[in-house]
């Protein structure tokens, strides 16, 4: 993985002070489950999600604030409520109608949060490639809160979506909602999921199917685009077994033990949440959902279920592209210093935002 170096001093050193204080708020309380450097679960049913693991990834975490002035072409708003959102505005010309892409972020349902430096980088890019509004949903977080919060919490959030469309300046009484009333083409909105978000793009964008248009109108969910989907199986898969460098960000241990924390009390990852093309899932057939692009990384533990949820829809005659990422681990394009430095990186992350973007203006 491609670190930051000396200028990340001082995030680190605060890291190992906040991981100081957080073992000793710990005295007296007993570990009972452990995602190694991610969360602690105690005893008392509290969770702790102080990073203790390798200091150089720390960066990646930290919290981007919303900013007013342009910058790289583009304002970021935060609009408190349920749920949180956040918001990017790329400029453009006075009176043009975006698309909206609504981010679902990855984090396999247990960690992670929308203003991270990790998404923050790539989605920022995105909103001004495309251009289109971005707006982040901040999710609930299991184990305190398991599935289905979050496919809720996402339903929610295009429901407010629906509602700032539905309104006008006066009622919303918030100078960022009432920009991102006029700045978005609610007819255009797509769906978009890092990893276990992926998971949420198929689940949401299923239920506001089931729902049908006139129930969501003016807004209209256009597209799915799931980014190496958490779609698995209880079964290890063969690219789950072959051997892989170390990776702080994704490991069997983290793909289990999330996804024990997170899917219904006694489910197994052949729940439909996870394994959507699985027999304890609804026919695909029977499933209503908007054109997909899936995007699957070649060097993923989870490629090869990716490559079978694809193939399975495919069956289903559904509207599929996929966009194989050479040479590619799970979730590489969230890697900023990997993206800024790493030639090939740089190179296959600017092939997902060209496809993002074709997908995107093709429907």
């Amino acid at each position: 993985m491609a670190i930051a170096t000396e200028s990340q001093q001082e995030q680190v050193q605060a890291a190992t002070t906040d991981a100081v204080a957080a073992a000793a708020a710990a005295v007296g309380r007993k570990v009972v489950d452990e995602v190694s450097g991610w969360l602690r679960v105690f005893d008392d049913g509290t969770v702790d999600r102080t990073w203790t693991g390798p200091p150089e990834a720390l960066p990646l975490m930290q919290p981007v604030p919303a900013y007013a002035e342009p910058r790289d072409g583009h304002t970021l708003h935060d609009l408190p409520g349920e749920p949180n959102l956040r918001v990017y505005l790329p400029e453009v010309a006075a009176g043009r109608r975006l698309p909206v892409i609504v981010q679902l972020h990855g984090g396999g349902f247990c960690i992670s949060h929308p203003s991270w430096l990790m998404y923050h980088h790539f989605y920022a890019r995105l909103a001004c490639a495309i251009p289109a509004v971005v707006v982040a949903v901040e999710l609930p977080l299991a184990p305190e809160r398991r599935l289905p919060a979050h496919i809720d919490t996402s339903v929610d959030a295009l429901r407010r979506l629906r509602s700032i469309a539905l309104s006008d300046a006066a009622a919303l009484g918030d100078p960022a909602a009432e920009l991102l009333r006029t700045a978005a083409d609610f007819s255009r909105v797509f769906l978009i999921g890092d990893s276990s978000g992926g998971n949420l793009v198929h689940l949401v964008g299923a239920r506001v199917g089931e729902d049908g248009a006139d129930s969501w109108a003016p807004l209209r969910v256009a597209g799915g685009i799931p980014l190496h989907p958490g779609f698995v199986r209880a079964t290890r898969s063969k690219s789950e077994l072959e051997p892989r460098p170390d990776s702080v960000f994704f490991t069997l241990d983290m793909l289990d033990k999330f996804l024990a924390m997170a899917l219904p009390e006694g489910a197994t990852k052949d729940h439909p949440y996870t394994c959507p093309m699985g027999p304890n899932a609804p026919p695909l057939e029977s499933v209503p959902l908007p054109p997909l692009l899936v995007a699957v990384a070649e060097h993923d533990l989870i490629r090869d279920t990716n490559l079978e949820y694809c193939d399975a829809l495919r069956a289903a005659g559904k509207d599929v592209e996929v966009l194989v990422n050479r040479g590619m681990g799970h979730s590489f394009y969230l890697n900023k210093y990997a993206v800024d430095m790493d030639p090939a990186t740089g190179e296959r992350t600017r092939e997902l935002v060209d496809a993002i973007k074709s997908f995107v203006d093709r429907h």
